[in-house]
């Protein structure tokens, strides 16, 4: 049985289950990101879409799409940021701190050029996203 994690929106009302391991975990520091979580970072934890299920209060999830590449969903009831799905990279972003019982290790920060709170971590730094993800891949400096 893979491991199993539950999380819930600011509320209560939303609540939902990830299950197995994630493909990622790490940090965003792109304008986007940093304006929907209104922070400095975005915590990221990114789940193929088939290990991300709504348990409860489906009926309160509102949804926000800027672009083709994400697909912010959010609770009605409270605002509580829940996860985006990200179609065009075949992965959805379970907002750390929505799924406390994870252990967060992040691997990476990803849109580093954007920064506005370098962290000198010794983590990889790119410039946008992996290759793998359409992005350069290209590494910048701590």
């Amino acid at each position: 049985m893979p491991e199993r994690h539950k999380g819930i929106c600011f509320c209560g009302a939303v609540e939902m289950e990830v299950k197995g391991e994630p493909e990622a975990m790490g940090y965003c520091h792109c304008g986007s990101c940093r304006s929907w979580s209104a922070g400095p970072v975005n915590a990221f934890t990114l789940w193929k879409p088939e290990n991300v299920s709504v348990t409860k209060g489906a009926e309160f999830i509102g949804r926000f799409q800027k672009t083709e590449k994400s697909d912010r969903q959010f609770c009605t009831k409270c605002g509580g940021h829940i996860m985006t799905d990200h179609p065009t990279f075949g992965l959805t972003d379970v907002y750390a701190a929505t799924i406390p019982s994870v252990a967060f290790v992040p691997g990476v920060h990803v849109n580093y050029s954007e920064t506005v709170l370098p962290m000198k971590d010794g983590l990889p730094k790119l410039k946008d996203f992996p290759a793998e993800l359409g992005g350069t891949g290209v590494a910048v400096p701590e």
